[in-house]
């Protein structure tokens, strides 16, 4: 097989963070777990699906550890290494930490790509690693039937400017970063519809890190932060009101989406998974009238690489937009709010 005529995104049966578990098989799974040891040092862990675990070393430091690895949704190689690298690192930005290093993680298929190929995905994460001013300081990598590559990374946080995604208030209003539509174009480029300013929005939305994180946990009005990825907007904003004990009301109409997120929705381009989200979290979420099956299919789908969700008090809206707008974020939007009520979802 040569090298041009290889397709990465075929070679996996479900691509980047559409291919995660279902999250109610993990939770079945990990109930059957024997509980570990819980440290009072270990400040965050796997109760509330944080974008990352972090553990105290002292009054001013503390420990901030993720990883994240996946199958390809893009076929140049260097995009997929930039994507899976830029996803990973996102989710250390996501707890307010700053990123140290990194390990890299592969499974490659050696009968089936070329080592050029390879290359071409271990040099793309190592571009997004010297962007982020990181070194990969070692890894693992594997002969494996799919291709997958992803980061461990380890970085830091002052205790006192830690963000979970469990500690939103009444009353603060929600802030997403980028847009939405990943898993939609993830679909729409399988079936070959991208053209190549569409391909170019993937890439940039993708393989931009979320480096406002760390400067917006700086602000004493931010209360709660994370990051979007394989459950949709609708898990990761469960997962926030089900840990804060609140209800979210989130304006449809002010969701920034990929520039032909609706028209692909419209022609069947949406993942499986999508579904899975959506059918997995309806019971807590309550729609208005008009929103149909395209609208759910939306808010449920899959984000490699997604945006921050902010929960800020009103008064720090200004300054939150500001910050993303100074780096570069301009889908930055004001999507909603939350408040007092059973925990869920009220989509307007």
């Amino acid at each position: 097989m040569s090298e041009t005529k290889i397709k990465l995104s075929q070679l996996s049966r479900a691509g980047g963070a559409a291919g995660k578990l279902a999250p109610e098989l993990l939770r079945k799974v990990l109930s059957g777990v024997t509980p570990g040891i819980v440290p009072p040092q270990l400040l965050a862990g796997r109760e509330n699906a944080d974008d990352a675990v972090v553990y105290q070393l002292n009054a001013q430091q503390a420990i901030v550890a993720t990883t994240d690895f996946f199958t390809p949704i893009v076929d140049d190689p260097c995009d997929f290494g930039r994507i899976a690298a830029t996803n990973a690192i996102s989710s250390v930005y996501a707890m307010g930490g700053t990123p140290l290093f990194a390990l890299a993680l592969a499974g490659m298929p050696a009968d089936v790509l070329p080592a050029a190929c390879i290359t071409g995905i271990f040099e793309g994460g190592a571009q997004v690693c010297r962007d982020a001013g990181i070194p990969i300081a070692g890894g693992h990598s594997i002969d494996a039937p799919e291709p997958i590559y992803g980061l461990v990374v380890i970085g830091l946080v002052n205790p006192a400017h830690l963000k979970r995604n469990s500690v939103a208030r009444p009353g603060d209003k929600l802030i997403l970063g980028k847009p939405l539509g990943v898993g939609i174009y993830v679909e729409a480029q399988r079936q070959g519809l991208l053209t190549d300013s569409d391909y170019e929005a993937l890439i940039e939305c993708t393989t931009q890190l979320n480096t406002p994180g760390p400067v917006l946990a700086c602000l004493d009005g931010v209360h709660a932060l994370t990051d979007i990825g394989g459950c949709g907007l609708l898990g990761h904003l469960l997962d926030v009101c089900k840990g804060s004990g609140l209800r979210a009301r989130v304006d449809f109409s002010a969701l920034p989406l990929l520039p032909k997120t609706l028209e692909f929705a419209r022609l069947g381009q949406v993942a499986e998974v999508a579904r899975r989200n959506w059918a997995g979290c309806r019971e807590s979420v309550a729609l208005a009238a008009p929103l149909a099956e395209l609208e759910c299919s939306l808010l449920a789908d899959p984000q490699t690489s997604g945006g921050l969700l902010v929960s800020c008090t009103p008064e720090t809206v200004t300054e939150v937009l500001s910050v993303f707008l100074q780096q570069g974020f301009v889908h930055v939007s004001v999507i909603g709010e939350l408040g007092e009520g059973l925990p869920g979802v009220d989509v307007v």
